[in-house]
C-alpha cells in the first residue's frame, strides 16, 4: 500500500516530467499530460525549447498512428501525424510545431504493434483492427477536450507566445481543428485540409452515385450500397449498437455537418483541397454560403488534379511519386504571417 509521501513523489515527478519534456530522437521534445481518467501525449518539434514562438496546433487525420516508430533495424524514427511530408524547418522558424498523440495509441509504438499501414494495432487479434480501447476513444467531443487539456498546458510555458494560435488539420483532422477553434477564443486563425463540410459518411454515398454515374458498378448495387449507407448511420445512432460495435462511435461523431461551425468563426479561415478528392470535392459549394452572410474571412485554394493527400493523379491512377503537400503547407504558412 502507497504512503502519502509515495503518492505526493509521484504527483511531483510527473509534474517535472510533463513541465521538462523528454527528448526524442534528438528531433522533438515529449511531454505527458495524465489526469484519473486519461493520459495526453504530445510532442513539440524542438529540442531546446527557449525561443518565445506561438503555437502551431497540427491535427493528424483519422486511425491510430503513433508519433515515432521504435524499429530494431532502423532505430526510431518519426511518422509525426504526417508532417513528415512538410517542410518543418519552415514552420518552426516562426511557430513551436505541436502535435498530438492519437488516443489510446502510445506517441512511441514498437514496431512489432504495427501493421503494414504503419498504424497501431497494439492488443487487436487483427494486425487491420484498431483496439477496442481505440474505438471507444476514437470520437470527436474527446478529441476536442484533449486539446483543450494541452492548450492549457502550454499557455502557461514561458517558452509560449499567446499573442496567436494558429490550429489546423487534415481530413479528420480538419473536423477536430474546427472544432478547437469553436471552443477555444484563442485560436487566430483555422486551416483545413482535405475537409469535409458535411461530415464524413456522406462521402461514401457520394462515391457509390459516381461509381454508377461512370459505369463501375450497375444503379441497383449503388442502390444497395447506398441503403447499408444508410442502415449504418441509424445504428451509429443507438447506443445499444454503438456497445456492440464501438467503431460506429466514430461513424456518429465524425459525420456531423461542419459548415456551420465555419460560418460562425469569425476569424481568418484557410481551405485547401484537390480536386480529385471525392471527401473534400463539396468544398466548391462553400464560399456561396460565405458570400451569402457577406463574410470575407474564407480564404480557398483549389489544387488541380491532387487528390486527398495531395498527390497528383494522372489519368485516374494517383502517382505517388509526384507529391505537393510541401508546397500546399507552404502557402498556408505564409497565409497565416500575414
Amino acid at each position: 500500500m502507497c504512503s502519502k509521501f509515495t503518492i505526493l513523489f509521484l504527483i511531483i515527478s510527473q509534474f517535472i516530467f510533463s513541465q521538462k519534456g523528454k527528448i526524442i530522437n534528438n528531433q522533438s521534445t515529449a511531454f505527458e499530460i495524465s489526469d484519473r481518467n486519461d493520459k495526453i501525449e504530445f510532442m513539440v518539434v524542438d529540442t531546446e525549447l527557449k525561443d518565445k514562438k506561438p503555437i502551431f496546433l497540427w491535427c493528424q487525420g483519422s486511425l491510430p498512428y503513433p508519433l515515432y516508430v521504435n524499429s530494431k533495424e532502423e532505430g526510431i524514427w518519426m511518422i509525426g501525424g504526417g508532417i513528415t511530408n512538410f517542410n518543418i524547418t519552415n514552420i518552426v522558424k516562426n511557430y513551436h510545431l505541436v502535435i498530438i498523440a492519437m488516443p489510446e495509441t502510445p506517441l512511441i509504438a514498437d514496431e512489432k504493434y504495427i501493421n503494414e499501414s504503419y498504424w497501431y494495432f497494439g492488443n487487436s487479434k487483427n494486425k487491420n483492427e484498431p483496439t477496442i480501447e481505440f474505438q471507444k476513444a476514437d470520437y470527436l467531443e474527446n478529441y476536442v477536450q484533449r486539446a483543450q487539456k494541452v492548450l492549457k498546458f502550454l499557455k502557461k510555458q514561458d517558452w509560449v507566445d499567446n499573442s496567436k494560435l494558429i490550429v489546423a488539420g487534415h481530413s479528420q483532422g480538419s473536423k477536430v481543428a474546427t472544432k478547437i477553434a469553436v471552443a477555444n477564443k484563442n485560436v487566430s486563425k483555422l486551416g483545413l485540409f482535405s475537409a469535409n463540410p458535411f461530415g464524413r459518411i456522406d462521402q461514401m454515398i457520394r462515391d457509390y452515385r459516381k461509381d454508377a454515374e461512370q459505369k463501375r458498378i450497375s444503379w441497383e448495387e449503388a442502390d444497395k450500397m447506398i441503403e447499408k449507407e444508410y442502415q449504418t448511420f441509424r445504428d451509429a445512432q443507438n447506443p445499444q449498437k454503438i456497445t456492440e460495435t464501438p467503431s460506429l462511435l466514430a461513424w456518429k461523431s465524425f459525420s456531423v455537418p461542419l459548415l456551420d461551425d465555419w460560418l460562425n468563426f469569425n476569424k481568418p479561415i484557410y481551405m485547401a483541397y484537390g480536386t480529385h478528392d471525392i471527401a473534400s470535392d463539396l468544398n466548391d459549394m462553400v464560399p456561396l454560403f460565405f458570400i451569402r452572410e457577406n463574410k470575407n474571412n474564407l480564404t480557398l485554394t483549389r489544387h488541380l488534379n491532387l487528390e486527398h493527400n495531395f498527390f497528383e493523379v494522372e489519368n485516374g491512377i494517383v502517382n505517388h511519386e509526384k507529391p505537393h503537400w510541401e508546397k500546399v503547407m507552404n502557402d498556408f504558412v505564409e497565409w497565416t504571417l500575414r
